[in-house]
Order: C-alpha cells, then structure tokens, then sequence
C-alpha cells in the first residue's frame, strides 16, 4: 500500500512517504508545482495539511489533479486547510479566541481587520478556500466524489487521527 503525505514540514508518518520541498523530515523533496514522481493509478492514500492555502488557485488545481493522476481507483486524498468560512465568521464575533492566535504568539493583534488580514495573508497564504470552493476545485481536478470530513475522522482508517492542527477547520476527502 503506498501512501503519500504530502507537504509533510515537520510532521513524519511512519509508513507513508512524507513529501516536502524543504529538506527536513521529509523522506522527498519535491516541488508540488512539478509532475509527482509516481506512476498514474500507483498511490492509494494522499494525506496533506495546510498546504493548498500557500498556492495559487491555478498551482492548487494542478497539485489536485496531480493527486487524482496518481491515485488508484477509489484511492482518497484528504485534504486539512483553514477554512475561510471560519476566519470570516471569527471577523464577527469573538476574533481573539482562535488556536493559531495563541499558539503561534499572534496575541499582539489589535483588531479584527489586522485579524482578517494576518490569516488570510501570513505564512504564504495565496488562497483560502470554503467547502464550496474546495469542492468546487476538487471537481474542476476530476474527482466525481467529494465530501467534508471531520477533525481526526474518516471512514478509512490511514486517514483517521491524522490532523495535528486544532484549525484544520476545513477537510475534505476526495474519492477517484
């Protein structure tokens, strides 16, 4: 069985083949711009978190169909983002209470505007999705199945207990 996690950063899963373009804890580096270096209908799992965010919406579609390329029939490709939805709906009411706030030291935040625009555009963000906008793409890519997920939940057991971020809001599963 061949599983990908791709855009791994610091996160190693035993058993899959962590993927990242950093050098790092990553069994392969690679640009996800590029052609994956695998066969077509090879893989069966893809795993990614916080990834799609820091693409552009034109290398966002190719990484999702690169997935579909070479995912096996009825393979899966999980996908864990921030949703937009949520950081919208957090512009409106109780901005200051989000995980990323605290955790990575955005506490000097002053308002709901630098809020907004500190998560939609830090980190390299290029795009944020909805689960209509996802799902959207995830078509546009080829996949004829796809479905929002919960946190840490799947009906396939590779891709349970796989979230490491408390605002992986948005996931969604895609089936080829």
């Amino acid at each position: 069985m061949l599983k990908l996690h791709v855009g791994c950063g610091d996160v190693y899963f035993d058993g899959w083949v962590n993927i990242d373009r950093e050098p790092g804890k990553s069994d392969l580096q690679v640009d996800l711009r590029s052609v994956f270096p695998y066969e077509n209908d090879s893989v069966d799992y893809i795993y990614s978190e916080h990834v799609i965010e820091h693409f552009t919406v034109e290398e966002g579609l190719h990484i999702l169909s690169e997935c579909r390329r070479v995912l096996r029939k009825g393979g899966v490709l999980r996908i864990a983002t921030p949703d937009l939805t949520y950081v919208v709906l957090r512009y409106f009411f109780l901005w200051k209470h989000q995980d990323w706030i605290k955790t990575f030291g955005f506490e000097w935040i002053r308002t709901k505007a630098e809020m907004l625009n500190i998560g939609m555009r830090s980190w390299g963000h290029q795009y944020l999705y909805n689960r209509e906008e996802l799902g959207r793409r995830l078509v546009e890519s080829g996949f004829t199945t796809a479905y929002r997920e919960k946190l840490n939940r799947s009906k396939y057991a590779e891709l349970r207990n796989r979230e490491t971020r408390k605002d992986s809001k948005l996931i969604m599963e895609a089936v080829k």
